[in-house]
């Protein structure tokens, strides 16, 4: 199969990449595997890599690098929904733990699984940058703060009933950045 964006994705693509002098489109390799990752099923194969790299006119060996680098990229299939709770210092203080182990018990997962439906995968993340509104979690560009059990429950339930994927991408204009 040929991987491959879409007409709008491309077109995405290329304005994201002209925003970058000549020579230098390699700067573009991080909104482009966001993009990637929303359009291929929330994950980057090696197929979608090669394909960026080819956008980018860099090795495959480059994006690889970044791609695996950053824990926002995944590099194996994940769920319908990525739901990251931060559980370092002060997301931990706060509960994240008891969070976690709360979506473990009701997804029937643990961190790094994904639930037998496909619809959601649970994993630990390191810190959000949102320490003062400890515990958090992200589901695509949606951060969730000051997080309880009841109010995680809610975000579930909200998720599950929506059927969208939420990526990185769902509150970027990239219209305003021409």
């Amino acid at each position: 199969m040929e991987v491959k964006f879409n007409e709008t994705a491309l077109k995405t693509a290329n304005q994201i990449i002209s925003r970058y002098p000549e020579g230098k489109q390699k700067s573009a390799l991080i909104p482009l595997l966001h993009l990637a990752q929303a359009e291929f099923d929330g994950w980057l194969s090696v197929g979608v890599m090669d394909y960026v790299a080819s956008l980018l006119v860099i090795q495959p060996i480059e994006v690889y690098e970044v791609a695996s680098f950053y824990s926002m990229f995944n590099l194996k299939p994940v769920g319908k929904c990525l739901i990251e709770v931060c559980h370092t210092s002060s997301c931990w203080l706060r509960g994240a733990e008891d969070l976690i182990k709360h979506l473990e018990d009701k997804l029937k997962i643990k961190a790094g699984e994904t639930t037998a439906d496909g619809k959601f995968t649970l994993k630990r993340v390191e810190c959000l940058g949102s320490c003062g509104t400890a515990p958090l979690m992200q589901v695509g560009a949606q951060y969730y703060e000051n997080l309880n059990i009841d109010k995680v429950d809610a975000i579930i339930e909200t998720l599950d009933k929506s059927g969208k994927r939420p990526t990185y991408f769902d509150k970027v204009d990239l219209e305003s950045h021409k």
